[in-house]
Parts: C-alpha cells; structure tokens; sequence
C-alpha cells in the first residue's frame, strides 16, 4: 500500500467496458441534437510484470475487444448510417484486428513511461489506442504538474479527496506539432476556448470509473453567435474482477517485453498527426469548371463569387504548382484577374512559385494581372517572409509599368507593417525592405518617386520613419506634403511625440510658411486626435475666426464633431468652449458650406462600425477633398475598412474664379485614394494639369472610374487539433468578401454645378467547417453566412450663388442575409446522414441622415433642381 500510483493486483483479469464519444454542434445547442458517433467496446487490463526492486513500477496489458459504432443521438433507421452494417464492414478488417491488438504500458508512480505497441501500426487506431492509454495517467497527491500524454507535453493540475481524483490538462500550454493559422486581424478573426477534465473514482488502490470531457469552443469575433464546438468525451466503467494469468519473471522491462512478444516497440505517447486521403475528390481543373461561370467580372459583387472564391482557395492549398499554372495558362483575359486574386491567397509555397513563374514585369500588356497579385499579396491574410522576399527582388529588377513599380513599393509597405505585427521585424526580409525604401526616399528627386515611398510608409508605419514624415509635411508642398501629413495620421497616438506635435501646431497656425487648406487641416485633426493640451486647443479655436471662410467653416465643424461623437479629446474641447464662451459669437456663426460629421452604421454587440464624412471646399465653392471613412472596431481593436477620399485643385481658372490665398500656382488636378482594410492602395488621377482637364471635361460621360474590383481573403483561420480520445479534428473559417468601388467627378458649367459620386457594392461570404476525423467516419458542422449591399455616397454643390449648396447623400440598399448551419456524419463508403437549417432576411437599407443642415440644403438643390441632373454638359 506504499504506492503513490494506483497498483493493480497478481493474477487478476479487470474487465471494463470503455465509450469514447464526439459531438458537434453550435456553441450554444444542447448535445441532444448534434452530429457525432460512439466508439464503445470492453477493455481487459492485467498486471504482467511489478519490478522486484520498486513495488511502484508495473507493466500492465490493456486489450480492447467486441467493438462497436453507434450513433451519439438516436436516429431512426432511415437516417442511421450505421445500420445494418457490421464493426468489421465499417472500419475496415486489418483496421479492426490492429485496434484489438493489445498494448503495454510501464507506469511508474502512475505515469506512463513507456507506451508500447506494434510499430508499423496504423496512425488512426495507434491514437485511439494513446487516447485509451493516457486515461490510465494519474497521480494519487493534489499538486500541478507538466506531463506527456495524448495532446503533448501539458501543464496539468491534480486535486485528491479520499478516493476520488480530479486532472485538469491547460490544453492552451500543450507542446504537440501544431499547424494552422490565423488572421491578420484581430476582428476579422476567431477567439477559441479549450478545457480538459477528468474525474477518477477508486476502488481497493485501482481504478473504478474514470469520466473524461474535452471541450473546443470557436466563436467568429465579428459575430459571436457564429461558432462552433467540438466536445468529446471517454468513459471507463469497471465491470467485473476475475482470476487472471500469473506475472512473468524477470529483471528488465525489456527482457518481459521480449517474452511477450519480440514484435512488440516503445512508441510514443503523443498522438502522431494522420489525414484521411480524400476518394472522391474533384481534381483542381474540375473544381474550376464547375465554379468558372461564377467568376466574371460583371458578377463580382454577388455573395455565390465569394462563396466560389472560397471553395477555390481550399482547394488551390492541396494542389501543385503544374496544376494551378495549367488554369493559370489557359484561362481566358476576363477570368484572369479573379484566379489572381485567389491563388495568391491562397498563400502556399506552391501558389506563389507558380504566380511567379506565370507573370512577367518587365511585360507592360499583363500590368492589370500584375496589381490584382499584389494587392492581393497586400491583404494576405498570413504572409510569409518569403512573399515579401520575392517582392524586393522584383523591385529591384526591371518593371514596365510605372503605376506597378508603384503599386509593389506601397504593398511591400503593408506587407512590412504586418510582419512587424506578427514580431517578424528583425527578419533579414523585413530588415532588407525597411532599408530599400528609406535610402532610395532619402536619395529620391522626382516629386513621383517622392509621393510612392511616402505611400510605402503610410502603409508600413515604421516608428523611425516619423522624422522623415515630419520633414516631408513641414517643407514641402502640393501632394508630398499632404501624403506626409496623412501617413502620420495613420500613427497610433502613442508614437507621436512632443517634435510631431509642434511640427503640427507650426503647419496649422503657419508660423513657418504658408501652406494649403488640406496639409493644414489634416494637421489639426492629428493634434486634436493625440491628446491634446488645453493651450492646443484653445490656439485651434482662437485661429478660428483668422481662417479664410471655407476654412473656418470645416474647423468649426470638426470641433463640433468631435464634442457630439464623445470623441477622446471631446472633454479638454468641452472645457475649453465653456471658458471661451463670452467673446465668441461671431466666432461660432460662420457661413460656408465644408463640413464634417461622423456617425455609426451598426452598433452591435460584438462590433460596432462608423462612419465619417468631411468636405472641404475652396472660396470660390470648388471641391479641394472630400473624405469618407468607414471603422469597425471591437473592445480591444480597430479596423480601417475603407477610406475613400476625393482630392480637387487648381480648378477655379474653370469657373473663372479667384484662388484662395497661397494657392494661386497649383496645377489643375483631381484624383482619387483609397484605403481597403487598413491598406493604403495606389492613388487613381481623374486628371493633371489645365490641357487634361479640359479634354476630359468635354469629353466627360460622367462614367465612374474603378477603384478597387477583386476578391479578398477576410478570415483565414485554420487548426488543427487532437482530441484526447484520438480523432483528429479540424477548426475552419474563412470569409470572403468581393468589392466593386468605383468613383467618379462630373462638371457642368451650364448648371454650375458639380457632383462626385462613390459607389461601394460589396458581397460577403463566411464558411465555417468543423469536422472530427476517425478515418472510418467523419462527423462535423458546416456554417455559411452571406450577405450583398451597396453603399452610395453622392455629393452634389451648386456654386452659382455664396455661400453655395452643398448636399450630401449617403444610401445602403436592402441586402440580403442569408445562414445556413448544416450538420453530418458520413461513412467512407459515402453513406452520409446530414440536417440542414437556415434562415433568410431582408436588412431593410438606410438614408444615413448625416446633420440637420445638409438635410435642409438637399431639400434646396433638389428643389432648385428639377430637370438638370439629366442634361450634364
């Protein structure tokens, strides 16, 4: 009785009978409903050898016998796939002869020591056969611990009371092979939770019941309903005692295991990883055939692309180079571009190799099929530092087309920014990048070269970039400084310090020299956004009534955007007001037309997302920017989803108009830029320079120009998992979203007026797959979400009066939601039992009411406006 492991006696036979179950369902559902299997049959356990030396070292043979396969839950018969077939039918014969033959543990003070089995056993009855054997792991004082069993090297943590012994295993702290991956974002991804326990129950120094529950719960981040839950649970029940064979003699473990039988080898207790091979599946060409119509571009924003999109990702991640080049090679010019998109999302050492191969830079007819591989490498989901790699060797090389050799410094920026995320800053990638594009900014003379490093760093957001940043929107002018300016304004407040600070305050108030209304705007929001002081503040709202009169008007504006959307910096804004009260009036009254106001789209209870709106307009009533944001954001993160912003000047000479002070020499020009999902794209020119202009504004259909087409990889989480009782398991969700933003800017000189107009039609799929894997039956939960919308932003000013009218309207069309759930449980002969369910909804759509005094303007241009919106020019 000096045993601090649980000891079995001589010659005795202890029959068990032994049930491993699976269930999966969603996170909140009972286990009653949900798809899953029992493994159960007799276990017989014997000592065969105690070492004469230590009582507390024991070989003991534990045999599984009389297997069955059940259901978790009753069916009825029609929709039983086990029915009216036999163990040995299912599983297979060399299967079942292989789980039924015995195994052999050495527990020395209860712990397994030794595992041994036949070696060349197969992977998936060797693991039940582990998942069996780590049951009989225990120790008999309460105490936390590491040790090996099934799941790998885990923290575990024993509680003794009398004869009852509870083992709590820190799945989360388990050393096993692990493979998988998640998503760059921490809202775009999945929050998962694991616990193990298990409950002994002794009899006379031995083992009377052991009860064990393992539970894997996955919740989308974005929508927590959405989950999934995988638990598994094993029980040993002592049945019978009965007069058993007698010990073998010996000295040596290894001399009893040889009398037994000389096939027999220590293994491993850790579960070895197996996949079962796929029979049926469609080869890589045949899945393209049968999602290709799905694919054109006109069909894009439709939630069945997303959903063909996904399906084509999983399988391009099985397949080899030769076989996605061969789509790649024969596909036609219009379905080019979307398996662009999905095969470098796809993001496997294959699927880049064969990108690589396929697309030439120094080829100037591919450059669309060259941008949609890097903006998809920009929005990779995992990106390796391979990919950035292989970017800056294309760099380096000869590229034809300028826009590309643009658009592959800015992406090589994102692609910095989220190695340096992931702790991958010291990769000599990520180093090599860094260098390349702070040199060659340092030695840059063209304005061109100038503006694409700056964008490379507004997406790579390096600290030690910020005192370029600063020198770059203090000194310079025209687009250099504004994209300076924003690229700060991408910081976390945190970096910028006290030097970024009084570089904004000296832009705003000009106390070096003059600079344009953008830079000098942008300039206050970054110190309004940063915690500013009261002094900052009450300097900002000073200037106020000195500011030409657009100016002053968006200021004020802003100030009263940021007081009633509770903004970080709204109480120092508050305070200030309060003691400014007295001798402002005036102040406070201006006329103009700019603005800025923010709002939410959905408040939910797991994301909320917002939007903000601000225009500025020059004296003479011309647009100089318009900005749209769209944020998600959780408890603990932010999205950038989208940024859309319209930039304008030099265009008074067009309604023969003066310019604003200091801004008399600027070239004509009107361009667009955008940010999708915290990635800063290349900026798109409507036109530069007076002669351009002119020819487009005669020739102007007012048709929209495409920003941004393509599908994009959202939610890309993968893992793989072992469960205690042997099944492999796997946790899946992707999501996917194909997006259609288009914008445009049209003049009429006739009505005077003008409209800019940006279009965002979007369609999102999210498919969750989780299955237990048992090689002879599959079990798992398949979840789908979908949705479609639109979402009009339109500005329209007439500036044939002052202040002239603005009015802004912002629309989301009803959209569809749809969500399936549909669970199964399959044979590898293909008999399959599975219940579908779903549900469909309308989400009504929304005018977004923006403020009171847009509501009033629209009223009056629409008013003033009953036949000319049709006849532009």
């Amino acid at each position: 009785g000096h045993t601090t492991g649980p000891s079995l006696n001589n010659d005795k036979l202890y029959k068990f009978a032994y049930s491993a179950e699976v269930y999966v369902d969603q996170v909140k559902a009972s286990l009653q409903k949900s798809a899953g299997y029992r493994i159960s049959s007799g276990v017989d356990v014997n000592l065969l050898w105690r070492n004469p030396d230590n009582d507390d070292d024991q070989l003991i043979k534990i045999t599984i016998r009389d297997v069955q396969l059940e259901n978790v839950n009753e069916r009825p018969a029609a929709k039983n796939i086990f029915k009216g077939k036999s163990t040995e039918k299912i599983i297979g014969k060399e299967y079942l002869e292989a789980l039924q033959r015995p195994i052999v543990l050495e527990l020395v003070r209860g712990k397994v020591k030794n595992f041994y089995s036949h070696q060349n056993e197969p992977g998936f009855t060797q693991n039940i056969k582990r998942g069996l054997a780590s049951l009989f792991q225990l120790q008999l004082h309460s105490g936390a611990t590491r040790e090996v069993d099934i799941s790998g090297k885990c923290n575990t943590t024993y509680h003794v009371r009398q004869d009852q012994v509870t083992k709590i295993k820190a799945l989360d702290s388990c050393e096993i092979e692990k493979q998988g991956f998640t998503s760059h974002n921490q809202i775009l991804d999945v929050s998962t939770k694991a616990t193990s326990a298990t409950i002994y129950v002794l009899e006379d120094g031995f083992i009377k019941s052991i009860k064990a529950e393992e539970n894997y719960v996955l919740l989308l981040n974005s929508r927590r309903k959405t989950g999934a839950k995988i638990v598994s649970k094993q029980r040993l029940e002592l049945k019978s005692v009965q007069a058993g064979p007698g010990l073998i003699a010996g000295k040596q473990v290894a001399s009893v295991i040889k009398t037994l039988d000389s096939s027999y080898v220590a293994v491993p207790l850790v579960a070895e990883p197996v996949k079962s091979e796929c029979k049926k599946c469609p080869s890589l060409s045949e899945h393209w055939q049968s999602i290709r119509e799905h694919m054109y571009p006109e069909k894009l924003p439709e939630a069945q692309a997303a959903r063909s999109f996904l399906s084509f990702i999983q399988n391009i991640r099985k397949a080899t180079k030769e076989e996605i080049l061969q789509i790649i090679r024969s596909e036609n010019k219009e379905l080019l571009p979307q398996v662009m998109d999905a095969v470098t999302s796809a993001q496997t050492p294959a699927s880049l190799e064969a990108v690589l191969e396929f697309l030439d830079f120094k080829d100037a007819s591919t450059s669309t099929l060259q941008e949609r591989f890097l903006y998809a490498c920009g929005f990779a989901s995992h990106p390796s530092e391979i990919l950035l790699k292989s970017l800056t060797a294309k760099f380096k090389g000869d590229i034809a087309n300028e826009e590309i050799r643009e658009t592959l410094v800015i992406v090589m920026g994102a692609l910095i920014r989220k190695l340096c995320d992931r702790e991958g800053c010291k990769l000599p990638a990520v180093v090599e990048a860094k260098r390349l594009i702070l040199s060659r900014l340092e030695k840059a003379k063209k304005d061109d070269n100038v503006r694409m490093y700056l964008l490379a760093l507004k997406n790579a957001l390096l600290p030690e970039a910020i005192p370029l940043l600063l020198k770059y929107a203090e000194s310079e002018e025209g687009h250099i400084s504004n994209v300076a300016a924003t690229a700060l304004q991408r910081y976390d407040p945190s970096f910028l310090t006290k030097e970024v600070k009084e570089t904004m305050n000296r832009i705003y108030h000009q106390n070096r020299k003059v600079h344009e209304k953008t830079v000098r705007t942008t300039a206050a929001a970054i110190i309004l956004n940063s915690n500013p002081s009261y002094m900052e503040v009450k300097n900002i709202l000073l200037s106020i009534g000195e500011l030409p009169l657009e100016m002053s008007k968006y200021m004020l504006s802003m100030i009263q955007d940021i007081v009633q959307f509770e903004m970080p910096s709204s109480k120092t804004v508050r305070q200030v007001l309060k003691d400014m009260r007295a001798h402002n009036y005036d102040r406070f009254s201006k006329m103009g037309s700019s603005s800025a106001y923010s709002g939410y789209i959905t408040r939910g209870p797991d994301v909320s997302s917002t939007y903000s709106l601000d225009i500025l307009y020059s004296g003479s009533g011309i647009l100089r920017r318009s900005n749209m944001n769209i944020r998600i954001f959780d408890r603990n993160a932010e999205l950038h989803a989208s940024q859309v912003v319209i930039e304008a000047q030099g265009l008074e000479s067009i309604i023969a108009a003066t310019p604003d002070e200091g801004e008399e020499n600027l070239d004509s020009f009107a361009g667009m830029s955008a940010i999708l999902f915290d990635i800063q794209l290349r900026p798109v020119t409507f036109f530069q320079g007076y002669a351009d202009l002119m020819s487009k504004m005669f020739s102007a259909t007012g048709d929209p120009i495409n920003v941004v087409k393509g599908l994009i990889l959202l939610t890309d989480y993968s893992q793989e998992i072992q469960l205690q009782s042997g099944p492999r398991a796997s946790m899946e969700f992707l999501g996917s979203l194909a997006i259609d933003i288009s914008g445009g800017m049209e003049f009429s000189l006739w009505y005077r007026e003008s409209k800019t107009n940006v279009k965002n039609r979007v369609a999102m799929f999210v498919a969750g797959n989780t299955e237990v894997d048992s090689f002879f039956i599959k079990t798992g939960m398949e979840t789908t979400l979908e949705v479609e919308t639109t979402l009009d932003f339109i500005s329209t000013v007439q500036f044939s009066q002052y202040p002239f009218l603005v009015c802004l309207q912002m629309d989301r069309v009803e959209s569809p939601f749809r969500r399936y759930v549909t669970k199964y449980e399959s044979l590898p002969s293909g008999r399959r039992y599975t219940a579908r369910r779903g549900k469909a909804e309308l989400l009504a759509g929304n005018e977004y009411p923006l403020h009171q005094e847009n509501s009033n303007m629209c009223r009056k241009v629409f008013g003033a406006k009953s036949d000319s919106s049709s006849n532009w020019f």
